[in-house]
C-alpha cells in the first residue's frame, strides 16, 4: 500500500486567527494570524500569504509576509520578493537577493544548554540523646 504525501494546504482565501498545530507539511498561502508548530515537519509560506504568527517547524520556507518570530530546527529560506519582520533561530538561514528581513538572527548547532549541578546532600544535625 502507499502512503500518499500530499501536503496540507491553506488557501488564499482563508482566514485563521488562533493556534495552527500539526506533523505534516503546511503550505500557507491564506491569512494566519497566532501562531504556527509543526514539530518535525516543512512549512511553506507562499507568495500571497499574510502571517502574523510565531512559526515553528522543522524547515521553513518564505516566499510571502510574516511578522513574528521564526524557529526552525533545521533550516529558514527567506526567497525573493518575501517580507520578514521578527528574529529568525534556526541551524541554518539561506537569504536570497531582493528579501526584505528586520530582526535578529541567532544561528545555533542545538538549542542552549544549561549546565546543571546534582544538589549536595547536607547532613542537618541531629538534637536528642544519644543510646
Amino acid at each position: 500500500m502507499a502512503v500518499e504525501s500530499a501536503v496540507a494546504r491553506i488557501g488564499k482565501t482563508i482566514v485563521i486567527c488562533g493556534e495552527v498545530k500539526g506533523s505534516e507539511d503546511l503550505v500557507v498561502d491564506g491569512r494566519v494570524e497566532g501562531t504556527i508548530s509543526l514539530s518535525e515537519s516543512r512549512l511553506t509560506v507562499g507568495p500571497n500569504a499574510r502571517v502574523e504568527a510565531d512559526l515553528s517547524a522543522k524547515d521553513i520556507l518564505v516566499l510571502g509576509h510574516v511578522k513574528g518570530n521564526v524557529i526552525a530546527s533545521g533550516r529558514v529560506e527567506l526567497r525573493t520578493g518575501c517580507q520578514v519582520e521578527g528574529d529568525i533561530h534556526a541551524l541554518r538561514l539561506a537569504v536570497e537577493d531582493n528579501a526584505i528581513f528586520h530582526g535578529r538572527v541567532d544561528l545555533t548547532q542545538a538549542a542552549p544548554q544549561v549546565a546543571t549541578k546534582a544538589p549536595e546532600t547536607v547532613s542537618a544535625p541531629q538534637t536528642g540523646e544519644a543510646v
